[in-house]
């Protein structure tokens, strides 16, 4: 394929992607009532999965910190069109995150055909994997980030004369900002296997600077959650956990490119 032929391949590549986003939006639009009662503000409810698992925890070891959200916060709207404004961009966010499989599969389609057999052999199932992480990430920041980042940030208040609105637009971006990043974080296992292939990354190296890793992870875990140690040290485990699994795939990597190597000699 010419230079053009390969731009215009990569257009239609392009518009179906949008496609599949803008139908997941126009189907999150109509279930409006469902999306916003059920999926978006549920997480400041006391009635949430979450919030009533700690609740019952606390209670049975005698903890009563546990019970976050218990006294749920008002949502307020300042601006005319604000709640339409918000509407759309919820339906937007939703698209995106159910048309992500499509989304990486459409690049898969663009960028396979330029593959050599043995790159395509060890990128066979590159799109379940880096869909199942992305979603993976985002159902971990919907159950455990997102209702303890709530309650912190919706509870804290500087005087007992302050007294907590807070605006629709801010609640879904907050909400919103954490589900997408902890999505493309989970993708660390991803990003380590192909930083091997390329050869930037070792399992050696890996290893040597697991410790700095670990500053690393906490400083993202601090910027995706509120400002307290426990919620930090939820997010960081799962990513230190996703790093133990990205050396262990490193090493698969070297080990068969080192038998691949050692055949070729022979």
């Amino acid at each position: 394929m010419s230079f053009l032929d390969h731009l215009e391949d990569l257009r239609w590549h392009l518009v179906r992607s949008i496609l599949s986003i803008v139908v997941f939006a126009i189907i999150a639009f109509i279930f409006k009532d469902f999306i916003f009662s059920n999926i978006i503000i549920a997480p400041k409810t006391p009635d949430f999965f979450t919030n009533r698992t700690l609740c019952a925890f606390g209670t049975w070891i005698g903890i009563k910190a546990l019970c976050i959200n218990i006294e749920p916060f008002q949502l307020i709207n300042i601006n005319m069109a604000g709640q339409f404004t918000t509407h759309i961009m919820v339906s937007m966010i939703i698209g995106l995150i159910f048309s992500f499989p499509y989304l990486i599969f459409e690049m898969w389609r663009f960028i396979g055909p330029a593959l050599y057999d043995t790159e395509k052999l060890y990128a066979k199932g590159a799109v379940f994997y880096i869909s199942f992480l992305f979603i993976l990430g985002v159902l971990f920041a919907y159950f455990v980030i997102i209702p303890l980042s709530v309650h912190f940030l919706g509870s804290y208040q500087v005087s007992a004369e302050v007294t907590n609105q807070i605006n629709l637009m801010s609640y879904i971006q907050t909400v919103s900002a954490i589900a997408l990043a902890a999505g493309l974080l989970f993708e660390l296992p991803v990003l380590i296997f192909f930083l091997t292939k390329i050869g930037l990354v070792t399992p050696e190296f890996l290893k040597k600077y697991r410790r700095h890793s670990l500053v690393i992870v906490l400083a993202l875990s601090a910027i995706i959650t509120p400002p307290d140690v426990f919620s930090q040290i939820l997010v960081a485990f799962p990513l230190m956990f996703l790093y133990e699994i990205g050396i262990r795939i490193s090493k698969r990597i070297i080990r068969k490119e080192q038998l691949e190597a050692q055949r070729g000699q022979a």
